[in-house]
């Protein structure tokens, strides 16, 4: 009895222990197992997140960075064209375009009797113009015939062409039309230079017309064999002359500053360097043209527009990413918030705004900061200064090279060469430029003829001169650089997407997150395995759980059955 009592209180203690750890806990479908494993996982991978927090803040800043970089570029490739004092047709410099004031003497309207065009570089000067004649291309016609399309029966060959030019043989047979002999010359045009045209009068009539294309020159037809077609169609008489010239070739003449000219064409750009004249009809008796070349005010000031645009928004983006929200800490767009990389750049754009060269200011040029910082324009004072002092806002602007002797002459410099250099030119027994150097560096520039032109890759770059000299010569060459040649610099130098600080910035950082994101993967990764293993664990867990019960269940049919 002794025995059977203390089993009987055993079992109760194990069925006491049972009840209380299952209660809630016992069956192991009232484990939450996903919980305990997410709660475990989650742990694991809390690094990870934090990583990609990182890189997603990373990711901000690359794209504010890359927005700062096209806004700097902009800036930077507009104000090239105020950074150049270069006056030439190649410079793209603002200072090189040119207009031209357009009056008349006389009863004449200028427009109806000229167009012109006038290229960057363009020498500046009033001139007067009289156009005694315009061009005309050489014209004659044909008899009729009453059907453009029936076979004209005639067999025979003849040449074409325009004097001092090349000549064609057209085949003719006796099935061709009028239509026909016309296409035949119209094929040929480009090397005759003769066009065909038929000519409707009436329904019963048409007629051959032959033009030159080009003006000044007579056409000439012959007969080469068998029918003269030419002659047959009214082009020609018996003797070879054409029958009705409708039109006489001649050339153009004109007075240019009392300088009598002739052309054989209408479009004329060989008489003042950078001007081509497009004639339209004489001038009457007693009128003439005048024209004054000069710098295109219109021009410069659409580049200082255009520069005041491109700085405030250079401007407006890095005041944003300053921006602060009501507690007093950055807010959320200002992801540059405290870069010391902005605030340098603004530091250097500020200094270059604020230079003053040969005692002019960006004042004097209308420019003036506004309540937020922000460049305005006062047009008229521009429109005046540039009226009364346009080399001092050349100085003020561009860059500048100026040698010390006259026999080299600027062809084109960079936005920022070295402050000064001499050049040590050497020039062989017939005259020709043997070597350059700097400093006994040959390397520095090239030879091309009497051009010197620096090398790429070096400070020089870019730039190029013309050496005039018959002699051996030292040429100490002095630089001055405006305020855009130095915007310009500033703003290449942090915009260049290959070798600019803001491209090291974005490179560093986007090979930070590569290094970020692989750490990230690796502890992702670990996670994904411990939570496999931590599954497989579990269910041998349940497994147990569940085996326990049911031995607990069996235990506790023979506690009562025993009690029984």
């Amino acid at each position: 009895m002794t025995s059977v009592s203390s089993s009987t209180s055993s079992a109760a203690s194990i069925a006491n222990s049972a009840t209380i750890t299952t209660t809630g806990t016992s069956n192991s479908t009232s484990i939450n197992w996903d919980t305990l494993i997410e709660a475990a996982v989650g742990a694991k991978t809390a690094r990870a997140d934090s990583i990609e927090t990182k890189i997603t803040a990373n990711e901000a800043k690359v794209t504010a960075y890359q927005e700062l970089q096209g806004l700097l570029d902009t800036l930077a490739t507009n104000t090239k064209s105020l950074a150049s004092s270069i006056i030439n047709s190649l410079s793209g410099s603002a200072f090189a375009a040119r207009a031209a004031t357009i009056s008349t003497t006389g009863d004449v309207s200028a427009s109806s009797v000229l167009s012109m065009s006038i290229d960057d570089g363009a020498v500046t000067g009033d001139h007067t113009l009289t156009i005694t004649q315009v061009a005309t291309a050489h014209k004659v016609l044909g008899t009729s015939v009453a059907d453009k399309t029936v076979a004209l029966g005639y067999s025979g060959v003849f040449s074409i062409g325009v004097e001092g030019g090349d000549s064609v043989d057209i085949s003719v047979t006796e099935g061709m039309s009028l239509a026909d002999i016309a296409s035949a010359i119209n094929a040929q045009s480009a090397t005759t230079n003769v066009q065909a045209s038929v000519i409707k009068v009436s329904s019963t009539s048409y007629e051959l017309l032959l033009s030159a294309s080009v003006d000044n020159a007579a056409i000439e037809t012959s007969v080469v064999s068998g029918t003269d077609a030419m002659t047959a169609l009214g082009i020609t008489d018996e003797s070879g002359a054409f029958a009705n010239e409708i039109q006489q070739p001649q050339p153009a003449i004109i007075t240019l500053d009392g300088i009598t000219i002739s052309r054989d064409s209408n479009d004329i750009d060989d008489v003042l360097d950078g001007v081509t004249f497009n004639l339209l009809q004489a001038t009457p008796s007693g009128a003439s043209i005048n024209f004054d070349i000069e710098p295109d005010a219109d021009a410069i000031v659409a580049a200082i527009e255009q520069f005041v645009t491109d700085y405030n928004a250079v401007r407006e983006f890095i005041v944003g990413q300053q921006a602060t929200s009501s507690d007093g800490t950055a807010s959320d767009e200002a992801v540059l918030f405290g870069d010391s990389t902005l605030r340098d750049l603004m530091t250097q754009i500020s200094a270059a705004l604020n230079a003053t060269v040969g005692g002019l200011s960006l004042a004097d040029l209308g420019l003036t900061f506004d309540s937020s910082n922000e460049l305005s324009l006062d047009s008229s004072t521009l429109a005046s200064t540039l009226s009364s002092n346009l080399d001092g806002v050349i100085a003020l602007l561009s860059t500048q090279l100026t040698p010390s002797s006259s026999s080299l002459s600027v062809i084109n410099t960079n936005v920022s060469p070295p402050s000064s250099f001499t050049l040590d030119i050497e020039v062989d027994s017939s005259g020709a430029v043997s070597s350059v150097s700097v400093n006994g560096d040959s390397s520095l520039f090239t030879i091309s003829g009497k051009s010197i032109i620096g090398a790429a890759g070096t400070d020089y770059a870019g730039i190029a001169f013309t050496f005039r000299g018959t002699s051996s010569e030292s040429i100490t060459v002095t630089a001055s650089t405006g305020i855009a040649a130095m915007l310009t610099s500033i703003a290449s130098n942090a915009s260049n997407s290959t070798s600019g600080s803001l491209q090291t910035l974005i490179s560093d950082l986007q090979s930070q997150n590569d290094t970020l994101q692989e750490r990230a993967d690796t502890i992702k990764s670990a996670a994904a395995t411990f939570e496999e293993n931590l599954r497989l664990r579990y269910a041998k867990y349940q497994a147990a759980i569940e085996s326990a019960n049911s031995t607990l269940d069996y235990l506790k049919a023979l506690l009562n059955a025993s009690s029984d």
